[in-house]
């Protein structure tokens, strides 16, 4: 859960690590800032998973710095323009005019998506092979598009209802075939690290000389499903890396998943904890303190996130 803070000005040349291309001092920038607040079926629980806002911010740093091929990212840097106190889990990143849909691609039917096709045979209006079963990979991936509610949930959409809220076409097109391109790259990334990507959404914005770019978080457990590939075993829901544990418990915990959401219990906190370090460590191959370390972290484990 990422947090837009301020307008930072002008950044500076990144140093070694942040990934900007050529140009990028000029560039109106913004801090933006990783919390450790955790959120399911759109309501923020009360209770902090400590180092979470330092575990997407890692694994985002990583996944720009080698999907650059793909497409272009908005990060600046990860350390020159960082406060100290939130070092570890704030960016400085690129201000751009973000595209109004969430961009989601899915490569096994779980989720959502399960449940979209076992009550009509499509997702997105994308029609699947009969008799798919839960978890099961698809034959490629789809790209399902969602709107970005500014209250509630976000809608399912297809791609001609994207095209109308971008009114662009052609813009549309190059963010799914983007957005398809390093869904395939990071899944292919991870299953050779023994972690599933069963799905991920992305957001694309525009800089201000048009170019295309993916910003926010990119790939991290909140805006992934990821799965430990040893004992993956279609019809049925998988073990995960993700925030679905926590979803896990608050489907089973009477909640009626309406705000205020409840507070999370310390054996969910800690298990999570561990399942999105877990995550960081395979996917990177290097320890989670070597990121802390490498970014100047305060040695301090954070006790409650952003806001």
């Amino acid at each position: 859960m990422y947090g837009l803070d301020r307008p930072q000005g002008d950044a500076g040349a990144p140093p070694a690590g942040g990934s900007a291309g050529a140009g990028t001092a000029s560039l109106p920038c913004l801090l933006m800032v990783a919390s450790d607040r955790i959120s399911t079926y759109d309501v923020v629980h009360p209770t902090a998973i400590p180092d979470k806002g330092k575990v997407l911010t890692g694994l985002s740093v990583f996944w720009f710095g080698i999907t650059q091929h793909i497409v272009a990212n908005h990060l600046v840097s990860f350390s020159e323009g960082v406060p100290a106190q939130v070092r570890g889990r704030a960016l400085v990143v690129r201000r751009l005019q973000m595209l109004p849909v969430e961009c989601v691609v899915r490569g096994y039917i779980t989720g959502s998506g399960w449940s979209d096709y076992q009550a009509g045979g499509a997702v997105s209006g994308i029609a699947l092979p009969r008799g798919l079963r839960e978890s099961e990979r698809l034959r490629q991936p789809i790209f399902t598009p969602s709107t970005k509610a500014q209250s509630g949930h976000d809608e399912a959409i297809d791609f001609e209802r994207a095209v109308e809220l971008s009114g662009d076409r052609e813009l549309m097109e190059r963010v799914r075939r983007a957005s398809i391109e390093l869904y395939s790259f990071a899944a292919e990334h991870a299953r050779e690290r023994g972690v599933i990507l069963a799905d991920t959404k992305f957001e694309f914005g525009l800089d201000e000389r048009g170019e295309l770019m993916v910003a926010d978080e990119v790939l991290t457990p909140d805006s992934s499903r990821y799965w430990p590939a040893e004992g993956f075993r279609p019809g049925r829901s998988q073990p995960s890396f993700d925030k679905q544990y926590v979803r896990d418990w608050a489907s089973a915990s009477g909640w009626d998943k309406r705000p205020p959401a409840p507070p999370l219990p310390p054996e969910v906190v800690e298990g999570t904890r561990a399942r999105y370090v877990e995550a960081y460590e395979r996917i990177t191959g290097e320890s989670f303190q070597a990121w802390v370390a490498r970014s100047g972290s305060p040695a301090q484990t954070e006790a409650r996130g952003a806001a």
